[in-house]
């Protein structure tokens, strides 16, 4: 490509990128995952897909920001009783605290948008942990370090 189009190409609204070679980075909890697609500045949320085993729990949290969920494959069952399987969609107010668990015998894989924190609770209410855009491209920045991996610019300017 000519110096010229890379310079038009800094200034057009879409940004493309291949997913397949960003590393799914393994979280805490054994049998949860996450690929990350895009960090958006000054911490205001990011996309990422998340992958969870069969039987695995999304904890007890809480959104400060709004959440979109597209289920791609697998199921989830929400503390509502509600099952969401391939091809539903969630959307997910500021305020929402629910939990989760994985159903089936394959796993769930969902493209998510999260803005703002999402902040794990204990029973007692209290933030025991939290992820935002910035938690998550310290973790990415650690894996592809620790695994000889590139880095892709992830980051929303």
């Amino acid at each position: 490509m000519s110096a010229g189009f890379d310079t038009l190409r800094a200034h057009l609204p879409a940004r493309l990128g291949s997913t397949a070679d960003l590393p799914w980075i393994p979280s805490a909890t054994p049998g949860k995952s996450s690929k990350p697609l895009r960090f958006l500045a000054e911490d205001r949320g990011f996309v990422e897909l998340l992958r969870m085993a069969p039987g695995i729990v999304m904890p007890l949290h809480r959104h400060t920001g709004e959440i979109h969920a597209y289920n791609l494959s697998g199921s989830r069952k929400l503390c509502t009783g509600e099952v969401i399987g391939p091809g539903d969609y969630v959307y997910e107010p500021p305020g929402t605290i629910d939990w989760w668990k994985i159903v089936g015998d394959e796993p769930m894989v969902a493209l998510v948008v999260v803005m703002g924190t999402v902040e794990f609770l204990g029973p007692d209410g209290i933030v025991r942990a939290s992820a935002s855009a910035s938690t998550q491209l310290a973790d990415y920045h650690r894996y592809c370090r620790e695994h000889g991996l590139p880095v892709h610019d992830l980051v929303d300017r």
